[in-house]
């Protein structure tokens, strides 16, 4: 007979084989930009902004599986199937579009981070000579380096487990505050009065879920992991597994910022003003903890960011993912030293990184029709077209990244 944790190691392997891609979209979503995302929508719309959240979630499902199966049963990644089947200029822009996203999300990430940390440095020590672009450079070197080295895999792990502890800690604060708020449940969904920014939140809520570069990296996971069409079904799991997590730990950072941060009249408006999100469950801890789940998040997002330019290109020239190249290795690089630009320059990183996320729904569309194309042309799927049901479901997808196309120009009109 087995020894137990012999049994149980071989069931937690199979688990992480059969729902890796899974974790890598729940880990990359629900990340720095997620949280403050979520963290602004709830403090400054309480609730009222859930319904975006609830949509994305929902209709990010369909594309998942869309892609999956597309890969799957093509043998060919999401771009290199985009360029056999729609040329080379039209995939070209994709993955620009996809690349400006990358860049603008590692500025936002970086910024955030460094902004959290310095103020967790000046209210917890007394250490004067640190500043922001010396944070940055320091977690930028980490992050190439382990790059370099190839030695990244279980950084990003304690990465992953530090943010779950503070998905942990929303998803408790926000039982604790619904359990203990003396108002009635409406009241956590005030009528919106509207404002410049609303648009722009509401696209960086879908962006930040909808992410046209993690949906992209899907079709490559998707490959790596060797699936097959006896594999349909794991995917279909996973897929619903990855959404339904990444609603709940979303909602429920809204639910706290709502009652932490709305409630109290408190408007984010720097990294800074998020820190008090966590406060009734986690007390005086609750800088520390933060700070710790943002950074952790932060670099657990930049580093599959650094990657996905790479993927990207071998992903539509269909050559293997060589991450020794020296080409791949320049990229990196230069995409990571993006991450000094607000440090160095200034601005309001919070607001960038809600930017970058409301660029994702530019590009949306394209990539919905696209994949209603592919999947229902005989000479790449066969026997195996989608049937009426994933077309409408996809119909309605379009439609809603249409829509969101829509807020997201007018919230991005609205700054000008």
């Amino acid at each position: 007979m087995a020894p137990l944790t012999s049994t149980l190691s071989n069931r937690l392997k199979r688990v992480l084989k059969n729902y890796g891609p899974a974790f890598f979209i729940i880990g990359y979503v629900v990340g720095t930009g997620s949280v403050t995302s979520m963290v602004i929508s709830g403090a400054n719309y309480g609730l009222s902004l859930s319904w975006a959240l609830l949509l994305s979630c929902f209709f990010t499902y369909f594309l998942i599986v869309a892609i999956s199966k597309l890969t799957i049963v093509s043998g060919e990644t999401l771009m290199y199937n985009f360029r056999k089947a729609f040329g080379k200029p039209l995939t070209i822009f994709i993955i620009t579009a996809l690349v400006i996203s990358i860049v603008s999300s590692c500025i936002g990430v970086m910024g955030v981070v460094a902004e959290v940390a310095m103020e967790w440095i000046s209210v917890n020590t007394s250490v004067s000579f640190l500043n922001g672009p010396i944070i940055a450079s320091v977690l930028i070197l980490l992050l190439v380096g382990l790059f370099w080295t190839g030695k990244h895999e279980n950084f990003i792990k304690i990465m992953s487990i530090m943010v779950a502890f503070m998905a942990l800690a929303f998803i408790i604060t926000s039982i604790m505050v619904v359990q203990e708020a003396g108002t009635s449940i409406l009241e956590f969904f005030p009528k919106i009065e509207g404002g410049e920014s609303t648009g722009l939140v509401i696209a960086g809520v879908v962006g930040t879920t909808m992410a046209g570069v993690c949906l992209a990296s899907r079709s490559i996971l998707v490959q790596e992991e060797g699936w097959g069409l006896n594999d349909l079904k794991t995917e279909n799991k996973d897929a619903m597994s990855s959404m339904v997590m990444t609603f709940l730990i979303s909602l429920a950072i809204m639910i706290s910022a709502t009652s932490t941060l709305y409630f109290n009249d408190i408007q984010v408006d720097d990294a800074t003003d998020m820190m008090h999100a966590l406060g009734p469950w986690a007390g005086d801890f609750a800088l520390t903890l933060f700070t710790l789940g943002i950074i952790a998040a932060g670099l657990s997002s930049i580093f599959p960011n650094l990657l996905l330019f790479p993927w990207l290109i071998a992903d539509y020239t269909g050559t293997k993912r060589d991450m020794k190249k020296p080409l791949y290795k320049l990229i990196v690089v230069i995409v990571a030293l993006t991450g000094l630009i607000v440090p160095l320059v200034g601005g309001k990183p919070v607001w960038i990184l809600i930017a970058s996320q409301a660029l994702s729904p530019f590009i949306m569309p394209l990539i919905t029709l696209f994949l209603l194309i592919l999947l229902n042309r005989d000479a790449i799927m066969k026997e195996h077209k989608i049937k009426t049901g994933m077309n409408i479901a996809l119909g309605a997808t379009l439609i809603f990244n249409c829509y969101m196309l829509y807020v997201a120009l007018n919230g991005f009109l609205d700054l000008i």
